[in-house]
This record gives C-alpha cells, sequence and structure tokens, in this order.
C-alpha cells in the first residue's frame, strides 16, 4: 500500500505488519499522513496512536468517511511530523464534541 491508498479523518478495517512482524486486523481511525507513514488511532483498543507504514498495511477490507461533526480532535502540535520522527506510539485520549466525549 502506499499514501494514496489513504485519506485522513477516515475509517478503515485493515490486515497490517504489526512491530512483532505478525499480521494483524485492525480498526483505525487516520488523523495525519505524511510519506511514508500515517497516524491513526485503534479504535478498537486503548487511547493510543500509531505511526503505521503504509508498507506494513496489506489489505484494506473497509473504508468509511467520518462526518465533520463526528470527526476526533486532536491538536495539530501532537500530530506534527517532528513529534513522531523517533515515535512509533503515544498514548492520547480523543474526544468527539458531538458525540459528547
Amino acid at each position: 500500500m502506499d499514501k494514496s491508498n489513504f485519506k485522513e479523518n477516515t475509517r478503515y478495517t485493515i490486515t497490517w505488519r504489526s512491530p512483532e512482524g505478525k499480521l494483524r486486523p485492525a480498526n483505525i481511525y487516520v488523523y495525519k499522513m505524511f510519506e511514508n507513514a500515517m497516524i491513526a488511532r485503534m479504535t478498537d483498543k486503548s487511547g493510543f496512536l500509531y505511526k503505521i507504514a503504509y508498507d506494513d498495511v496489506t489489505k484494506i477490507v473497509m473504508e468509511k468517511a467520518v462526518a465533520k461533526e463526528d470527526q476526533f480532535g486532536i491538536p495539530s502540535a501532537v500530530l506534527d511530523e517532528k513529534v513522531w520522527k523517533d515515535r512509533t506510539m503515544m498514548e492520547r485520549y480523543s474526544s468527539s464534541p458531538h458525540m459528547g466525549k
């Protein structure tokens, strides 16, 4: 996969190669896209944000755009590429004003 297969503020069900090297299913919400990786939250796990390389995604099973009022907000400084240069994971709680969270 590459950057053209993904969009920001979109939910995906994917198969990806985890850091342990195993193929795993995952439900993700893409916040930010860089040249070689994206910042996404695993929607079926904790509030961690992950830096996922496009090459690690082997299959997109489902794609669903998220309406503007349902998008989860994170400060842009947290999503800055410099912050993620040497990081692969970050604990960050996300909220959606529309969802009352």
